[in-house]
């Protein structure tokens, strides 16, 4: 008898479907909602920072769904990576139309998303089989990467009347975060580097 065919269509993997449906309609969000014009609180930017706080926090939840119901699934594995790099690359790319952010901080994480990414193909088409996982530096880029944002619409929401220092202080963090971002990256592949020199050196 033939053995059950396994539902890929699990909690977790549910919720990784739609946080990659959620990308490009955070995208019109905030092409639509702007930015705050520092004449007035601007309630639009601050829902497109509170849109995409729970577009990144959703990677935390399906992660956890597919661990704790024991449901990890090769399309989960599939997906979920796409999905992370979609949210970061297409804010990012946003940031850059809006002239907030260097276009070498894009340059740098979407080299690094390339390296990394290659690097486990062949890891995994590997004879054995590899499995390179997530360091330190590729963790705190996340965190960086999702503060960036945040901070940069909820400074721009906030750019008027008694709150402009905190809205101006929030925008000026949002640029540095940039630039701590992109030092994270580089840091982050070239430890992946590093760690799997050997297998680099032998891989066939």
């Amino acid at each position: 008898m033939a053995g059950k065919k396994s539902n890929i269509w699990t909690p977790a993997n549910i919720v990784t479907s739609i946080r990659v449906v959620f990308v490009p309609i955070w995208l019109v969000a905030a092409e639509v909602c702007g930015s705050g014009d520092g004449k007035a609180f601007s309630g639009a930017a601050l829902f497109v920072a509170l849109f995409y706080m729970v577009l990144s926090l959703t990677d935390k939840l399906d992660g956890y769904l597919a661990r704790s119901r024991n449901e990890v699934t090769t399309f989960g594995k599939f997906l979920d990576p796409i999905a992370d790099k979609l949210v970061v690359i297409v804010s990012l790319c946003f940031l850059l139309e809006q002239g907030a952010v260097s276009a070498w901080v894009l340059l740098i994480i979407v080299a690094r998303e390339f390296l990394v990414s290659g690097l486990r193909m062949v890891a995994a088409g590997a004879k054995d089989g590899k499995v390179i996982a997530a360091n330190m530096w590729g963790k705190v880029k996340t965190v960086l990467q999702m503060l960036t944002i945040i901070f940069y619409y909820v400074g721009t929401a906030l750019t008027w009347g008694n709150f402009i220092m905190i809205g101006a202080d929030c925008v000026f963090l949002s640029y540095w975060l940039c630039w701590l971002v992109a030092i994270a990256t580089a840091i982050s592949g070239i430890k992946y580097l590093w760690d799997n020199r050997s297998f680099i050196n032998t891989a066939k």
